[in-house]
């Protein structure tokens, strides 16, 4: 088998960096955790089950988890977030993809995620399949640069594994949405950066395009079907994108050149 490296960053993840190495303990020749200052039992426990643990100070999410991406010797690297958590079936799709020949065609692979709020699997409303490219060969990808929503580009062609992976985000709805709110800030302060059109910040789009998206992810892509906490998580959602719109407006009124870019 190509050998695996496993490449995580984490800070206070103690509540599933045991699952998570759990998962792939039979699946990766190393497995590598880049600690930012967890004051819990994170590397105590990544120790524990074999994984080399260094420190580095917090450089921004693609930044860090570039950096760890550096420390990694094997063929391939499977770069995972600290909760999420491989199931049985995947693993053994991972294995099985890196013994076959056809691999050679691929320099990276896509796997769906599924998100949980607490023991609760949100598989509706535009939250699945949610494919992330976390598989790859060493060196042909890196994260992108930016400030929220990093996500790994690879130079070559990509395919798409067929079992999810399980996305332990949030324990519970609060910690949805507080995430949430901070990625609204990232998401407009990097808008403000690139620059903008006025029409994005203004009180108008405000006022209808998180309704819009509420109903287009909660009805047309069937978010009901999740029950209550469907509708929970579609309503946060719908908050995330007035918050990112009021937030856009905010950093304007700081930085009015930010609201000159030309519509594309």
């Amino acid at each position: 088998m190509r050998k695996l490296s496993l490449v995580i960053v984490a800070k206070n993840e103690e509540r599933t960096i045991g699952r998570v190495l759990a998962a792939t303990k039979d699946l990766c020749a190393e497995v590598i955790l880049v600690d930012s200052g967890s004051t819990d039992k994170t590397v105590e426990i990544a120790r524990q089950m074999g994984a080399q643990c260094s420190f580095q100070k917090w450089l921004g999410y693609a930044a860090q988890k570039n950096y760890a991406l550096s420390l990694a010797t094997s063929e391939w690297i499977l770069s995972l977030d600290a909760d999420e958590i491989l199931t049985p079936e995947l693993a053994k799709e991972i294995s099985d993809t890196l013994n076959s020949a056809s691999v050679e065609s691929f320099d990276g692979f896509r796997i769906p995620r599924i998100l949980y709020i607490g023991d609760h699997a949100i598989t509706h409303g535009g939250f699945y399949p949610d494919a992330q490219l976390r598989l790859f060969k060493r060196g042909k990808g890196a994260f992108n640069d930016r400030l929220v929503h990093e996500s790994i580009k690879v130079q070559g062609k990509v395919g798409l594994l067929h079992y999810p992976m399980l996305h332990y985000a949030y324990p519970d709805l609060s910690a949805y949405a507080d995430a949430m709110n901070g990625y609204a800030l990232l998401s407009a302060e990097e808008f403000c950066a690139k620059g903008h059109p006025n029409w994005k910040s203004s009180r108008l789009n405000e006022l209808v395009h998180p309704w819009w998206t509420f109903c287009y992810r909660f009805f047309f892509r069937a978010g009901f079907l999740d029950g209550a906490i469907g509708f929970k998580a579609n309503a946060s959602y719908k908050e995330y994108v007035r918050k990112k719109i009021a937030y856009l407006r905010e950093h304007a009124k700081d930085k009015p050149t930010c609201r000159h870019a030309k519509e594309k």
